[in-house]
């Protein structure tokens, strides 16, 4: 009979890879219920109100996305390799001094994209979707732009302390949970299509408040834990180095995951969009291993290039890789057996959207194969090459939407998603390759997951 006790002897003697299955697993159960909770609250929003106004809400919350990005400039991913870097250093005169530079270059110009959004409302509803019913919501959301930005680099700032189950109840589970609960209470007050945006919104106030009183508290303990180094100035020139080329990456990539939303939302009607969005929900689902691990893994990248440990970080990376294969493929399997019955929950007329979910999920399944390239080549210093990458990629989505969609609708904005993520994986994993000597794709029945 087989026993465990072997396997269990030797995950308990290599702490590291411990680390990761214990924070990975806190991540995995958090974003499932985080991903759950999110699909309640579409459920909810689209029996409720429908795919038409599902869809209205989906490209308000592009907007708020976007914007959230040009207003973080790339710091809120700094402070992950920041603040695993400086802790595993003992220096957190450092660290606090990067975070309050770091918040003086966010809020005022988070305050300013707030409100250019909220007067470029007109131009983007009428000019660039063609609706001038998205005038309103769209100036909704950038009153919760600024709340937004706070939340997104407090939380991230936590996930450098590897404080999973803290980032994760802020970023995953907090918004669906709150947003569920004031929709029933304002959904018994007043049946309006504004309702789901108004919940969303106030429970990003909400948390962001939260997340500060939260990262205040950790900071300190930090703080009077560790040996206090000698006073040091930070300069903002340092901060932007670093942060800049991540914007430029993370805005790419955020661009890249919505530019399918946005150009349908150019060529198509609202419930178009609104079941598109559906069925790139259902798709994420495959990834939700993948971001889990990635929960973890940034913050364990950093930390192992930070002390020059490469042996470490090779044996990271692959015990990384075979763990997001293995939790992912019983969630591609389930999707790929059943695409329409999976999408008849959010309502009738959603399983026009199956052949769509296909493709997405073959996207998918490339990206849990590849592994981590994107949190490898940021934590290393090599975000540069990571955001060129995503540049070319981009590029590469946009032609393929404006020349499949016109032709296809959903089933051409799903291929150029899925060729786009095939592109950008293959390339990272390459270049990695190449730089590192370090294969970070694993195949189970191909000479032992090796190529």
């Amino acid at each position: 009979m087989y026993s465990l006790k072997p396997l269990l002897n030797k995950i308990q003697k290599d702490w590291h890879f411990f680390e990761l299955l214990k924070g990975s697993g806190i991540a995995f159960f958090l974003k499932v219920s985080g991903m759950c909770l999110g699909y309640i609250f579409t459920l909810i929003v689209t029996r409720s109100f429908g795919a038409s106004i599902w869809g209205i809400f989906a490209l308000s919350i592009v907007v708020l996305h976007i914007a959230s990005v040009l207003g973080k400039l790339g710091v809120d991913t700094a402070l992950v390799k920041f603040t695993a870097e400086y802790v595993a250093k003992m220096d957190p005169v450092i660290l606090k001094k990067i975070y309050q530079k770091s918040m003086i270059i966010v809020i005022p110009f988070s305050i300013f994209i707030s409100i250019l959004v909220f007067f470029l409302a007109p131009i983007l509803a009428e000019q660039l979707f063609h609706n001038s019913f998205l005038i309103m919501p769209f100036r909704l959301i950038s009153f919760f732009l600024v709340p937004f930005v706070i939340l997104t680099i407090h939380s991230e700032s936590i996930r450098g302390l590897k404080k999973i189950k803290e980032y994760l109840l802020l970023q995953r589970v907090g918004i669906p949970f709150l947003s569920i609960i004031l929709f029933f209470i304002g959904f018994n007050i007043v049946k309006s299509w504004m309702l789901p945006l108004f919940s969303y919104g106030i429970s990003i106030l909400v948390l962001a408040v939260f997340s500060w009183f939260l990262w205040r508290h950790f900071l300190l303990n930090i703080l009077n834990n560790f040996n206090k180094k000698k006073d040091v100035k930070i300069n903002y020139s340092f901060i932007l180095n670093v942060s800049f080329p991540l914007f430029l990456s993370n805005s790419l990539m955020l661009i890249m995951g919505w530019v399918d939303t946005i150009m349908l939302g150019m060529y198509c009607d609202a419930t178009c969009v609104g079941v598109y969005n559906v069925a790139v929900k259902v798709a994420m689902i495959v990834s939700v291993s993948l971001t889990s691990i990635n929960t973890i893994l940034a913050p364990k990248f950093a930390e192992f290039w930070g002390k020059n440990d490469l042996m470490g970080f090779e044996r990271i990376v692959k015990q990384s890789t075979k763990l997001i294969f293995w939790t992912s493929i019983p969630i591609i399997i389930l999707i790929l057996i059943f695409p329409k019955m999976i999408l008849g929950f959010f309502g009738k007329g959603f399983e026009i959207g199956s052949i769509a979910l296909l493709i997405l999920v073959i996207g998918q399944l490339i990206n849990v194969m590849v592994g981590s390239v994107g949190h490898i080549l940021q934590m290393t210093g090599r975000q540069k090459v990571f955001q060129n990458v995503i540049l070319i990629a981009l590029v590469l989505n946009i032609i393929l939407n404006y020349s499949l969609i016109p032709l296809y609708g959903i089933n051409g904005a799903a291929s150029a998603s899925m060729i786009s993520m095939i592109f950008w994986n293959l390339a990272c994993w390459l270049y990695i390759k190449i730089i590192y000597g370090i294969n970070t794709i694993y195949l189970p029945f191909w000479g032992k997951g090796k190529i």
